[in-house]
């Protein structure tokens, strides 16, 4: 079934300002599905109209999002991980750039939202008492734009060290869920790659070619659920949230990898952080790259900010 035909299936044209919530039945390894419906229930009982749309494949909610805007739906629910609302990102913009400033609330029954982290740690509880209290607040959207396309995010996008792991899990261990989390550190540690991903930030003459064992461009604070890779990130400051860390040995990533946890990371002799309004990048070859949790490879050319984009419910 399309996304499209689904959507008709739930009565979309007459959501109007009711949220949508966009649903990844996987999230979690499916395990947190039977959570949705007193989840449910408590907002509905609480004056929150609620749709609901399962996705049933990969990249089917950014067509739905994508569809549902188009119609007039302007609130949207992500109910799923970091991936559920990466691919809802894409499939609002670029065309609400145009239009009215859609709205995103967050059910992370998947296997984390780094995003919501910024807030609260409590997660789905966290995100049911925001709908019901109607907080809302201001959010930039990043966009990057690279070789064959342009992508939207929210939380951050990371070369090197923190990408080869998402990667190594991605594409080897994805179900071996925590253990598989590690074993891909344990790997990536044994490879260790240092390299030049040459980038220059707004304000800089020159490319910056030195290798380093990480890159990362932040719009939140948190990734991983609990690793605060960009502590002085604010996702309404209208900036891009840059961190490297230099070429770090193999016994000093180990001794210092606390300091991810806690944000004490950038305070390393060879860790940098800027706040910048945009990035150019001159990759020689596309990379592996991480982002919003998805794992893509792409030959990156410029990051930019798009302030104010969207509302968030947090």
């Amino acid at each position: 079934m399309s996304a499209t035909h689904s959507l008709r299936n739930i009565g979309l044209q007459t959501l109007g300002q009711n949220y949508l919530a966009i649903v990844n039945p996987a999230a979690g390894g499916g395990r947190r599905r039977k959570l949705l419906g007193p989840a449910l229930e408590r907002l509905r009982a609480g004056g929150i109209e609620v749709q609901v749309a399962d996705t049933r494949a990969p990249g089917e909610a950014t067509e739905m999002a994508r569809e549902a805007y188009k119609r007039g739906v302007r609130k949207f629910m992500a109910v799923g991980g970091d991936g559920t609302s990466y691919e809802i990102v894409n499939g609002l913009y670029p065309q609400a750039l145009d239009g009215e400033r859609p709205t995103l609330a967050f059910l992370p029954l998947g296997t984390g939202n780094s995003f919501l982290r910024d807030f609260s740690h409590r997660g789905v509880e966290y995100g049911i008492e925001s709908l019901l209290a109607h907080r809302s607040r201001s959010c930039d959207v990043l966009r990057l734009r690279h070789r064959t396309g342009v992508i939207y995010y929210l939380n951050l996008l990371s070369m090197g060290f923190t990408a080869d792991v998402a990667t190594l899990r991605a594409r080897h261990f994805s179900g071996w869920g925590e253990l598989g989390y590690f074993t891909s550190i344990f790997l990536t540690l044994a490879r260790f790659r240092r390299r030049p991903f040459p980038v220059r930030v707004e304000g800089a003459e020159t490319f910056d070619s030195r290798p380093c064992l990480f890159l990362t461009f932040n719009n939140s604070k948190f990734t991983g659920g609990t690793m605060m890779i960009a502590p002085q990130a604010e996702i309404d400051d209208g900036l891009v949230e840059y961190v490297r860390w230099g070429p770090i040995g193999r016994l000093g990533l180990i001794r210092n990898l606390p300091g991810l946890y806690d944000g004490t990371h950038v305070e390393h002799p060879l860790a940098e952080r800027k706040a910048v309004r945009r990035v150019e990048f001159n990759l020689q070859a596309p990379a592996d790259v991480m982002v919003d949790g998805e794992v893509l490879t792409l030959h990156c050319e410029e990051l930019d900010v798009l302030p104010g984009a969207l509302n968030v419910v947090a």
